[in-house]
């Protein structure tokens, strides 16, 4: 259960960041910086403990990949997704007088634009997080942070930046994207997320597997 909450509790504050920067707040390069330094320290702090995925793309990822075992996969996905819905709650009560615009991304753009940044991320993760050749690194935690930075600013203004189903649900639950775009984009992030784990397995085929 330990697992299970470390994937609540990073979730929540991920979605929280998000929703705070992204809702009457200051604009610009802040909210990027902001959600990149949270990926960072939440993935630091956790890590140890389930790995840090906060996210399902990359659980299923690393899945794939061989690094999670398939009974883990539901249960981090529901802790996730639990935790994405508290966080977005919570930035809705503190933020009750806001007004709130949703983004309207053209939805063949948005969905390359996530698949893109999903496959990065998780095969970034995948490379520093699992692999055999990088075990015991200090900078798995910059190198996750900085490619969900890297994202936001490169295509933030096309899709809204989500990289993660969790995140996604979180963003359309606070009114900052429309909910009739969650179906395209879960598609794309899993796809991504499914593609690195195989992308990783090809390029590292002495990897193994690590779970079952």
């Amino acid at each position: 259960m330990r697992n299970y909450a470390a994937e609540l509790i990073g979730t929540f504050f991920l979605v929280f960041t998000i929703g705070s920067t992204g809702i009457a707040s200051a604009p610009g390069v802040i909210p990027p910086l902001a959600i990149g330094a949270v990926v960072m320290v939440m993935i630091y702090a956790g890590g140890h403990i389930s790995g840090a995925h906060y996210n399902p793309a990359v659980t299923v990822g690393a899945w794939v990949r061989g690094a999670l075992p398939v009974r883990d996969v539901a249960p981090y996905v529901a802790a996730q997704i639990a935790g994405s819905a508290l966080g977005a709650c919570t930035v809705l009560w503190l933020k009750a007088t806001a007004t709130v615009t949703a983004m309207s991304p053209n939805i063949w753009r948005a969905m390359t634009a996530e698949f893109l940044f999903t496959f990065a991320l998780v095969y970034v993760i995948l490379n520093v997080a699992t692999a055999k050749r990088t075990a015991g690194n200090s900078y798995f935690g910059l190198a996750i942070g900085f490619t969900v930075l890297a994202g936001a600013f490169a295509v933030g203004d096309i899709s809204g930046g989500a990289f993660n189903p969790a995140v996604a649900i979180g963003v359309m639950t606070m009114g900052l994207l429309p909910w009739p775009v969650l179906g395209p984009y879960l598609v794309a992030e899993i796809a991504g997320g499914v593609l690195a784990a195989l992308a990783f397995r090809a390029l590292n085929p002495d990897e193994g597997i690590a779970a079952r």
